[in-house]
């Protein structure tokens, strides 16, 4: 009873331990979902149990395009045989049982197999075969202990690996998860030359949505609709967690029974769960017919051990791709899984970063502050900046002090106790209405709340999201006027829409760490958000984003061994003037600021080619390549003459100068000579009188 869709991680997973915060319990137990009524209804539910019990890996029956054999592996003696094989092989299925598999197709292409099954050398899946004139791709695998061996006839025409390894290579040029899913299904489409390609990706509830499509002129686009879980059950996806592709051709003939029907080792019907030709289940088979469906291949995207999403590639006439084709396929999707992962960890990492700043900036104006208050409500950044909401408010004290659309009602000491249990757990919840109606009784135009309890009793953070009404397009009328009965599938596709309202914008795991980091220890928390993003700021200053010091020596290191006389190398090393009085004056988020607005002049002032890094406090290193004396100076100058002018920072001005030392390089020089020469020939443009180069 599944379709083929498809799934992301949640990647709100944010900097957080394994037990991670202790999250409140709703006072109320009715069921609610992440969207609306359709994907917690009782039809669904009755949906979702009902494909739970199919057996989607024991059908007993094999798509008729195909054969399929199971073998004894020690004698590669025919066990089952599906009944077209009359029809695909030429032989009668009877003759088939206890038939030896060489005297069918040559005791070549068992030996081929053997090696396949056995891991020896290079032996891969697919093998030639020719039986009675007609040639066919092997594939065998094992499963309860015997041999499944399937004939696919083999598909005339040219098909180049190139073609899927030019994708891939494509593919790999997109970067964010919105590029990648769309460039996926551009790729996919031409490769396949099917009707239409779609992505999925499926929502912590188990609900999906397609994120991406490539379809045929004049098709009715399902870009943005939603699905239900039940089009793709729990036992399906882990199927498509360990079969990363499944293809599937509807003709007018039924499925191929196995014959026998059980397998003879085990007095059970044979797992299919892997084969190639497993038969398609009714319900499926009247989906894809609704959906307008003949032929489909389905990949899954697999992270770790999470389904993180699917593509399916549709076809409205009969079509059939070649196994080895279909397993570059798979290919291509594991390459667009682990980007995926990548851009995600990579966006995941920079909203840290982001609130990382904020947070540091927070705990600034905590520490230089005596009232908690003025530091987290009225100072430069406030608990809105830390976690986006339309109100906050602190409660210490007795006292209450809000920001932004908070609500005036306070919540007494009693509530906090009933909200937040024994353990003074963090309440967090975007339908306040259902989850905590006596809060939403005291705050009745908030729809989401996020409160943080900390210090003597009665203490709070708290932050409030107002209602956001939304409207959901699903694919296809989700009532039951669009089915024959609740359990057959939806019988048009045409996109439905319903609305949800009583809830806020959901309130993310980052934002959910943040608070309760926030309530423990600001310090602690940047810290613990520096270990966490190491990752991301191995190479890179975490304040400006430049090179750190240790992509430096890397770029230094391969730029010096590569010295020719024709492709000199020099070294400017850069110090801001002044920079110390700032710091001492206006604080060290005035510095940040400074050394911030100082990186980008730099970067703006010298060559694309060169590299400008970050390497502590106020100082620079820029390495030019196929730079002697005269650029170098150049360099050094345009530097310095761009920080002639007061840098404005924050509505700010600030004079502040630059001395540079330069070095060229010399063959056979180390690296480490390289930058103390242009260190030493900072300090004495310092002593020259700032504001100047020096060699």
């Amino acid at each position: 009873m599944t379709s083929a869709t498809v799934s992301e991680r949640d990647d709100r997973d944010d900097d957080e331990s394994a037990s991670g915060p202790r999250v409140a319990s709703p006072v109320s137990e009715t069921p609610r979902n992440v969207l609306a009524g359709v994907t917690t209804s009782a039809d669904e539910r009755l949906r979702l149990e009902t494909c739970a019990r199919e057996r989607i890996r024991v059908p007993g029956a094999i798509q008729s395009y195909g054969a399929l054999l199971s073998v004894d592996l020690a004698t590669f003696t025919v066990l089952q045989a599906s009944e077209n094989a009359i029809d695909v092989l030429g032989v009668d299925t009877d003759a088939l049982i206890g038939a030896r598999v060489a005297d069918l197709a040559g005791q070549d292409v068992v030996e081929r197999c053997l090696a396949i099954v056995q891991h020896r050398g290079l032996a891969a899946n697919p093998v030639a075969a020719q039986i009675d004139g007609r040639r066919f791709d092997v594939i065998i695998h094992e499963a309860d202990g015997v041999g499944i061996v399937e004939f696919e006839p083999e598909l005339a025409g040219e098909y180049s690996a190139a073609t899927v390894h030019a994708a891939i290579h494509r593919l790999s040029a997109a970067a964010t998860v919105p590029e990648i899913y769309a460039q996926t299904a551009i790729e996919l489409r031409h490769l396949t030359g099917y009707d239409r390609v779609v992505v999925y990706r499926f929502h912590p509830d188990g609900h999906g949505e397609v994120v991406a499509e490539d379809l045929e002129d004049g098709m009715e686009p399902y870009l943005g609709l939603h699905f239900p879980a039940s089009d793709i059950p729990a036992q399906a996806r882990q199927l498509y967690v360990s079969k990363l592709t499944r293809a599937i051709v509807l003709d007018d003939a039924p499925p191929a029974p196995l014959a026998p029907a059980l397998n003879p080792l085990t007095g059970q019907p044979l797992d299919l769960g892997h084969a190639e030709l497993r038969s398609v289940s009714p319900d499926h088979v009247q989906f894809m017919r609704n959906m307008g469906q003949v032929s489909t291949i389905s990949l899954s995207l697999v992270h770790g051990d999470a389904l993180i999403g699917m593509i399916t590639c549709a076809h409205r006439t009969t079509r059939r791709l070649p196994y080895l084709l279909r397993e570059g396929f798979a290919v291509l999707a594991r390459q667009v899984s682990m980007q995926l992962g990548t851009a995600a960890e990579i966006e995941r990492l920079t909203r840290i970063d982001a609130v990382r700043t904020v947070r540091a900036s927070l705990a600034r104006q905590v520490k230089s502050s005596d009232d908690l208050s003025s530091a987290l409500i009225e100072g430069e950044f406030t608990l809105l900046d830390l976690i986006p909401a339309d109100g906050a408010t602190l409660h210490v004290d007795g006292a209450s002090t809000s920001i932004g659309e908070a609500p005036a009602a306070m919540i007494g000491p009693e509530l906090l106790a009933e909200l937040t249990g024994a353990e003074a757990a963090t309440v967090v919840s975007d339908a306040v209405s259902v989850d905590y109606p006596r809060l939403h009784s005291l705050m009745p135009d908030i729809a989401g709340v996020l409160v943080v309890p900390f210090g003597a009793d009665g203490d709070y953070l708290a932050w409030f999201r107002k209602e956001t009404v939304a409207t959901v397009r699903w694919l296809g009328d989700q009532s039951s006027a669009n089915r024959v009965t609740p359990l057959t599938p939806r019988t048009s596709f045409a996109a439905w829409s319903e609305s949800v309202a009583g809830k806020s914008t959901p309130w993310d795991r980052l934002a959910l760490l943040e608070a309760s980091e926030i309530r423990h220890d600001l310090n602690a928390a940047l810290l613990r958000a520096a270990e966490s993003a190491l990752a991301r700021v191995a190479l890179h200053d975490p304040l400006t984003g430049l090179p750190n010091r240790r992509l430096l020596g890397d770029r230094l290191e391969q730029a010096m061994s590569t010295l020719e006389r024709d492709a000199p190398v020099a070294l400017l090393f850069a110090d801001l003037d002044s920079f110390k009085q700032i710091n001492d004056s206006e604080g060290h988020g005035a510095g940040d600021a400074v050394i911030i607005a100082a990186a980008g002049i730099i970067r703006e002032t010298i060559r694309s080619q060169d590299t400008v890094a970050r390497i502590g406090g106020d100082e620079f290193v820029v390495v030019c390549e196929g730079a002697g004396r005269v650029e170098a100076e150049a360099a050094a100058q345009r530097i310095v003459e761009a920080f002639t002018a007061p840098l404005v920072v924050q509505g700010s001005q600030y004079q502040v100068g630059v001395s540079i030392g330069i070095a060229i390089a010399a063959p056979g020089q180390e690296p480490d000579d390289l930058l103390r020469a242009a260190d030493a020939a900072m300090y004495r443009a310092k002593e020259g009188g700032r504001g100047r180069a020096s060699y």
